[in-house]
C-alpha cells in the first residue's frame, strides 16, 4: 500500500458585488491573486476583509527594531493623509526577527473608502489596502463564500456543479453495507477484515469532513446545528431573507444525512461512512489521492480497493443501546431545531424530527467514559459532553414551548427539558472542564449557555432549577476573561495560543461569544474584542494572511484538500475553495506526499517562514495538513460570527 497522508488527529485538544460567480466568491478591493508576503524589517498587518465604519479598527506594526515614529497615518490610494493617531506602546517580542509589535488603533476613523496604514520614518512600513465600509458590505462576500464552501463539499447525487465540482461522487453510498467498529490499534489501523452486519442502509449525502472524503456524525451534527441556529436567528444574513447566503437548503442537506444515520424504528445510530486507515490488504481513504468521482469504480475489481468502491458504514452500537452523550446531545439539538424551523411549513417532517430528537436524547449515556467520535478516536479526541446535553435539552424545550406538542412523544411537557438543560449546565459549570475552552467543536457551552439563558428568560426564570441566568452569564464571561488573559500575553491580542490546533475556529468562536455576551447584557463590553478576534484570523497576524480562503487578498493557495489540489488554481485565482477555514498556525508544519498530489507551491518555497516564531509556525503547503487543511467544523462558526457583526439575532 502507499504511504498514508494526513491524519485527523489534527484536532488534539491541547487545550456586495452584483455577481457572486460559481464559487460564491465576491471580489473585494483585494481579491484575486494573493499578494506576496513582504520581507522587510517592518510589516503592518491589517484585517484584509475590512473594518466597519463605526466599529473597532486595529492594525499591528511588527518590526525588527524599535520604531521612531510616534504616529501612524491612514492614507488614500492617492497618498492623501485622512487620519493620524499615536502608535501604541511596544507590546513585546513576536520572534527573534521581529522583536517589537505595536498596536495601531484607528477606531476613531469613520469614513468609508479604501485605505492603507502608513507608519513613517525609521522602522516604518505600509500595509496592504483595506476597506472601511458598513458591516453588511464588509461581510456579505464572506457569508456567501462560507456557503459556497459547503456547497463544494457536498457528497452524493445532489452535488452542486461548479468550476471545482463537475460530477457526483460516492453514489454507491446509497446502498451501503453496515459493519461493526473494528478494534483499532495504536497506529489508528486494524488487522484482518471488517465484520459486516448484513444490513444495508442509504448513507448518501452529507459533506466530506475535510480534505478527505470521510463523513462523520461527530462533525456533521455540530455543523448542522450551527447552521440551523444561524438560519433561525439571522434570517436576513443566513436565512430566507438573503439572496446570496441563504443556508436553509444546506442545513436541510446535512440534516437529511443525519436522519439516514439514525434508524428510529430500531433505535440504531450509525456514526461514520468510509474508513480512514486501511492495512496491508485493504486500501483506506487516506492511502490515495484522487477526485471523489473516481471512488465508485476505483481499482476495478481489485479486492484491496473494495472499501473505496463500496464504503463501509459503522454502527455506534447494537439497536437500543445507549449513545455517547456528545453525539446524543448534538443530534437532539439538530432535530429539535429542525422542528422549530419546519413545524409550520413541513409539519409531518417536523413531527418526525421532534420524535427523533426525544428518542435520541433519552438514550444518552450519562456515564460515558471515553466518548465515541470517529474511527479512530484520536481523529477527534473530544472529552466534554455536558455542554452537548445542555444544548440538546434547551432546543427541545424551545421546540415544545413553541406550541402544542405533537401526540406520541415520550415527553410533552417543555419543563422536562428546561430542568434537564439546567441540570447539565450546572454539571458543566461545576465539572472538570469548565471554561477550559471556548466555542468550537469540542466545547459548545459558548452557544448552549446563550440559548439556555434566553430560554430561561422566556420562561420567566422558574424557581427550583439548578442554574440561573446569572450563573450562565458568569460562565460565559469567565471563558471570555480567560481568552482575554491569553490576548494580553500575545502581542497581536489573539485569545487562543497560535501554536495549537484549530486556531482559526477558536477566533471565530470567540467573536461569536463576545457578541452573545454583549447582546445579553445590552452592553458593548466585548464589541471591540469580537472585531479584533476576527481581524486576527483575517490578516492581522504575524504572517499577514487571512486564514479563510477568498476573504482578503492573501489566503491559502495550497490547502491539503484533494479537489482543490487537483481541480483548483493553486495560485489564488478562481477556481478556489472560497470560504474554507483552515487549521491555521500550529506548533509544526506536517510533511508527507501521496502519489498524484500536485506539488504546491510548485517550487517548494515557504514564503511565510520568516514570520514564524520559536513556537508557532504557518506553512501554505499541500503537505502541511496541520496548518492548511480545511474542515467542516473549522468553517461553520464563521458565518455566525459575520452575521453577529452585521445584525443582532431574533429574540
Amino acid at each position: 500500500m502507499s504511504s498514508r497522508w494526513f491524519r485527523h488527529s489534527r484536532r488534539g485538544r491541547l487545550v456586495l458585488a452584483a455577481a457572486l460567480g460559481c464559487l460564491g466568491l465576491v471580489p473585494g478591493v483585494l481579491a484575486g491573486h494573493p499578494a506576496a508576503a513582504s520581507s522587510g524589517a517592518s510589516e503592518v498587518r491589517v484585517d484584509q476583509l475590512g473594518y466597519a465604519i463605526e466599529g473597532a479598527k486595529r492594525a499591528y506594526l511588527m518590526s525588527a527594531n524599535p520604531v521612531t515614529a510616534h504616529r501612524f497615518d491612514i492614507e488614500t490610494s492617492g497618498h492623501t493623509v485622512v487620519y493620524s493617531a499615536p502608535v501604541g506602546p511596544d507590546a513585546g517580542s513576536w520572534s527573534a526577527t521581529y522583536q517589537h509589535v505595536y498596536a495601531l488603533d484607528f477606531s476613531g476613523f469613520e469614513r468609508a473608502g479604501t485605505y492603507r496604514v502608513v507608519v513613517p520614518g525609521s522602522g516604518g512600513a505600509t500595509s496592504v489596502a483595506f476597506r472601511v465600509d458598513t458591516p453588511d458590505h464588509i461581510y456579505a462576500a464572506a457569508l456567501a463564500n462560507s456557503l459556497s464552501f459547503y456547497e463544494n463539499e457536498r457528497d452524493g447525487a445532489d452535488f452542486i456543479p461548479s468550476a471545482l465540482r463537475t460530477a457526483p461522487a460516492h453514489l454507491n453510498d446509497a446502498d451501503a453495507m453496515t459493519y461493526l467498529i473494528p478494534a483499532i490499534n495504536s497506529n489508528d489501523g486494524f488487522s484482518g477484515d471488517l465484520t459486516p452486519l448484513g444490513k444495508r442502509i442509504d448513507a448518501s449525502g452529507a459533506w466530506w469532513d475535510a480534505g478527505d472524503y470521510l463523513k462523520f456524525v461527530e462533525t456533521d451534527s455540530y455543523v448542522v446545528a450551527m447552521m440551523e441556529t444561524g438560519v433561525r436567528d439571522f434570517p436576513a444574513q443566513m436565512g430566507q431573507g438573503s439572496a446570496t447566503s441563504n443556508y436553509t437548503a444546506e442545513a436541510a442537506f446535512g440534516l437529511d444525512f443525519l436522519s439516514r444515520m439514525w434508524d428510529d424504528s430500531t433505535r440504531t445510530l450509525y456514526i461514520e461512512v468510509g474508513i480512514a486507515e486501511g492495512n496491508d490488504a485493504i486500501t483506506g481513504d487516506h492511502d490515495i489521492w484522487r477526485l471523489p468521482q473516481a471512488d465508485d469504480t476505483y481499482g476495478g475489481n481489485d479486492p484491496a480497493d473494495r472499501y473505496i468502491r463500496n464504503r463501509p458504514v459503522f454502527r455506534a452500537g447494537p439497536p437500543g443501546s445507549l449513545i455517547s452523550p456528545n453525539l446524543a446531545g448534538r443530534l437532539a439539538a439538530d432535530f429539535a431545531l429542525c422542528y422549530q424551523l419546519e413545524r409550520t411549513t413541513e409539519p409531518a417532517q417536523a413531527r418526525q424530527c421532534l420524535t427523533d430528537a426525544e428518542h435520541i436524547y433519552d438514550l444518552a449515556n450519562p456515564n460515558p467514559g471515553q466518548l465515541q467520535t470517529a474511527i479512530a478516536y484520536d481523529f477527534y479526541p473530544e472529552v466534554e459532553w455536558r455542554d452537548d446535553m445542555e444544548w440538546g435539552a434547551t432546543e427541545l424545550y424551545d421546540a415544545l414551548a413553541s406550541g402544542q406538542a405533537p401526540p406520541g412523544l415520550p415527553h410533552r411537557d417543555a419543563m422536562f427539558y428546561l430542568k434537564a438543560a439546567a441540570h447539565w449546565a450546572h454539571a458543566y459549570i461545576t465539572g472538570p472542564n469548565d471554561a477550559a475552552d471556548t466555542l468550537n467543536l469540542y466545547d459548545v457551552s459558548g452557544l448552549a449557555h446563550f440559548e439556555l439563558y434566553r430560554a430561561l428568560q422566556r420562561a420567566g426564570d422558574p424557581a427550583g432549577l439548578e442554574v440561573t441566568r446569572g450563573q450562565l452569564l458568569s460562565d460565559l464571561e469567565k471563558q471570555l476573561d480567560n481568552a482575554g488573559a491569553q490576548s494580553a500575553a500575545d502581542p497581536f491580542g489573539f485569545g487562543f495560543a497560535w501554536d495549537q490546533f484549530d486556531t482559526t475556529s477558536h477566533g471565530e468562536g470567540l467573536a461569536v461569544m463576545a457578541s452573545e455576551y454583549d447582546w445579553l447584557t445590552h452592553s458593548d463590553k466585548f464589541a471591540g474584542y469580537a472585531a479584533d478576534q476576527l481581524g486576527n484570523i483575517l490578516g492581522a497576524n504575524a504572517w499577514g494572511t487571512s486564514l479563510i480562503v477568498g476573504d482578503g487578498g492573501t489566503f491559502p493557495d495550497c490547502m491539503q484538500h484533494q479537489v482543490t489540489n487537483l481541480a483548483g488554481s493553486l495560485n489564488g485565482k478562481p477556481p478556489i475553495l472560497a470560504g474554507a477555514s483552515v487549521e491555521g498556525p500550529n506548533s509544526f508544519a506536517a510533511t508527507g506526499v501521496v502519489t498524484g498530489m500536485k506539488p504546491c507551491p510548485p517550487n517548494g518555497s515557504d514564503r511565510f517562514a520568516q514570520f514564524n516564531s520559536a513556537t508557532a509556525v504557518y506553512q501554505d503547503n499541500v503537505q502541511s495538513w496541520s496548518t492548511v487543511e480545511p474542515a467542516l467544523d473549522l468553517t461553520v462558526a464563521s458565518p455566525l460570527a459575520f452575521s453577529w457583526q452585521v445584525a443582532t439575532p431574533a429574540p
